[in-house]
């Protein structure tokens, strides 16, 4: 048996390889399939079925695109009626050599969810792995706040139910293959743990160990975000995105030919880190640090006007590229060449970003200057503590609440370490705020310097 996990950073998207006698299935594959085509021509493989969990929210579902490479078949959940491939339903069985998938309807995260167990007949009756989409996670259950506040507690009911009737019954020894790992907006605390079983999940999963009612209560008062992109992935993951037939070409562009594109209204993404950004950068930019771009991308960016990327190592543009594709970005129009340094060597305008150490925000408020302190972590995270008189925007909610901030005041922007409080800064310069600065290290440093916090 072939087995590989295909991680997808950013995104924290987990999805799977599964190979036996000739013969492989693919279970909720990226957008950028080319992986599969290797694994399977690697170990001389034909991928005969490709398995949808379910409709994901939070990335463009790879199936069409490798189902018109390799003719393999889709398959998916019954209970909604997809523009492709072919539903499934509780007890259906395929072989894949000696190998045998049952299909599991597991309802509550979505209502065409299903999981996928593995059996190997010729070693014994019992399965060996389950695939479960966004059922349980390592340390966690799925989300059920997707149809609506009063369909909450139906939706958990349904999640525990799949859970404790579907997943639990196949046994101690199975590994559970969940299709997203820590960072994931689709769990609200997924632990950082890529390979876990059904025996250690019900001993260290907090969600298995409480009553129905509890599990319940515990889903409705969760507190998860949605970014606004999730709508637009709902509709590629329905009707099936375009194929692309390979990756896009990103173009090379000189200072003109952006110039250009700036007045058509492009997007204008750096992704150097924030300290390179505070530096210097084209007006107008948000910057989303590379690593970054998969996980906040999709609160910022819209599918209609061009995509232009600003980095000064074009040699990772393939890798930022995958990025946001797996989002479905198709309106990607190329990056400038040479970076930053082409920009300012053309004398192109530059716009900087004021960076601050915590000893000077500790300083600032010690003399009781007059600014506006703004929190962007997530509200959890806040929570567990937070710095004095500051008010809290989550990052990616920042440009839905322009205004709570105030135009008039000094803002000065912090997270977890200086990341998403560049992000926010950024995208405050670009909407015209003029005294903006960002906290280097924010709360890693706050901490680290022994300054007080408040919950």
């Amino acid at each position: 048996m072939i087995f590989e996990m295909v991680k997808s950073a950013g995104i924290a998207h987990n999805s799977y390889f599964l190979g036996a006698g000739g013969k492989a299935s693919v279970i909720d594959p990226r957008r950028d399939v080319d992986i599969y085509i290797e694994l399977a021509q690697a170990n001389n493989l034909k991928i005969e079925y490709i398995l949808e969990t379910h409709r994901n929210e939070d990335y463009t579902i790879g199936s069409v695109e490798l189902a018109e490479i390799t003719g393999a078949k889709i398959l998916h959940g019954s209970k909604m009626d997809f523009a492709y491939g072919t539903p499934v339903f509780d007890k259906d069985h395929f072989k894949l050599g000696p190998l045998e998938l049952e299909i599991l309807e597991t309802p509550g995260h979505t209502m065409e969810s299903i999981s996928i167990a593995v059996y190997d007949k010729t070693v014994s009756e019992y399965a060996q792995m389950v695939f479960v989409g966004d059922v349980i996670f390592a340390g966690e259950a799925g989300r059920v706040d997707f149809f609506g506040e009063s369909q909450t507690p139906h939706k958990a009911s349904l999640l525990f139910d799949s859970i404790y009737q579907k997943i639990l019954p196949l046994g101690d020894q199975v590994i559970l293959c969940p299709a997203h790992g820590a960072g994931s907006v689709c769990g609200a605390d997924i632990r950082e743990q890529d390979i876990t079983t059904i025996g250690y999940e019900k001993k260290t999963n907090p969600m298995l160990q409480l009553s129905k009612e509890e599990f319940i209560q515990i889903k409705v008062e969760e507190k998860v975000y949605t970014p606004p992109y999730f709508r637009q992935m709902e509709i590629n993951n329905k009707e099936g995105p375009e194929i692309m037939g390979n990756l896009p070409y990103l173009s090379p562009l000189n200072a003109q030919e952006l110039k250009d594109w700036l007045k058509k209204g492009a997007q204008i993404v750096d992704v150097r880190k924030p300290t390179s950004f505070g530096g210097g950068h084209i007006p107008g930019s948000i910057n989303i640090w590379r690593e970054g771009l998969g996980a906040y991308a999709g609160w910022f960016l819209n599918y209609e006007d061009p995509i232009i990327l600003i980095d000064d190592n074009e040699r990772q543009m393939d890798e930022i590229k995958r990025y946001l594709i797996r989002l479905g970005f198709d309106n990607l129009q190329g990056h400038l060449s040479e970076g930053f340094f082409q920009w300012y060597m053309s004398a192109g305008a530059v716009e900087k970003l004021e960076m601050i150490s915590v000893h000077e925000l500790k300083e600032i408020q010690d003399n009781e200057e007059d600014i506006f302190l703004l929190d962007v972590r997530k509200i959890g995270d806040r929570e567990k503590g937070h710095i004095n008189n500051s008010y809290h925007i989550w990052v990616g909610e920042v440009p839905l609440k322009l205004e709570e901030i105030p135009q008039n005041q000094n803002i000065v922007t912090y997270c977890d370490s200086g990341y998403k409080s560049t992000i926010a800064a950024s995208i405050l310069q670009k909407n015209g705020y003029k005294s903006v600065k960002s906290v280097l290290g924010s709360m890693g440093a706050w901490l680290k310097a022994g300054y007080p916090v408040v919950k």
